[in-house]
């Protein structure tokens, strides 16, 4: 039909010169297709982008808590090496304080004996300075409120003249690196005396 319409304007002489196109092409999707296709396309690149976002922010956090466990590494490298320094601290401790009994004893008088604590004491203080310099610090918890992260209880002690709850004295030295407690305090608590 289409064809012989043609035709037949041809043969008539009804030509009105060249075909022209017509204003709009026909495209196989319509303006409301195309419309809704383009709403999925923005859909796609906002959920894109929030993914792409979400990607760095935890790459991000990935980065920090490598860092952070890279640091605490460097400081806390060295706490099982502190843990075994801190045994000898506790035996020359307890050697300095058996010389200084002997030393100061009125019956012997015996120079070497006091050298020998001197000597002990400077080593003591020598030691307390190189862990000082390296963040290992001796704590101190007479009179203070015990602590269970810094403290162990071995014994209960009547509170006189003390707040309950409070240090009243020390059996073991506790020392803390960097913060970080590394061998706890065995203490005595002070209690109420029960009647």
């Amino acid at each position: 039909c289409a064809f012989s319409t043609a035709a037949q304007q041809r043969s008539t002489g009804d030509e009105c010169g060249p075909e022209e196109p017509s204003e709009e092409p026909k495209h196989p999707l319509s303006d409301c297709a195309l419309e809704h296709k383009a709403i999925k396309l923005e859909e796609q690149v906002r959920d894109l982008t929030e993914r792409y976002r979400r990607a760095l922010a935890d790459s991000e956090n990935v980065r920090r808590r490598t860092q952070k466990f890279v640091e605490d590494a460097k400081l806390f490298g060295i706490q099982s090496f502190c843990r075994d320094l801190v045994e000898v601290a506790d035996i020359l401790e307890k050697t300095a304080e058996s010389a200084a009994g002997h030393a100061e004893e009125p019956s012997d008088p015996n120079p070497t004996l006091k050298k020998i604590y001197e000597g002990l004491s400077l080593i003591e203080a020598k030691l307390q300075s190189v862990f000082a310099k390296h963040g290992l610090q001796k704590m101190n918890p007479v009179g203070g409120r015990y602590d269970p992260y810094d403290h162990e209880i071995i014994c209960h002690v009547p509170a006189e003249g003390m707040q309950p709850g409070t240090v009243a004295l020390v059996t073991q030295d506790g020392y803390k690196l960097h913060g970080r407690t590394i061998r706890h305090a065995l203490v005595g608590v002070a209690v109420e005396a029960q009647e």
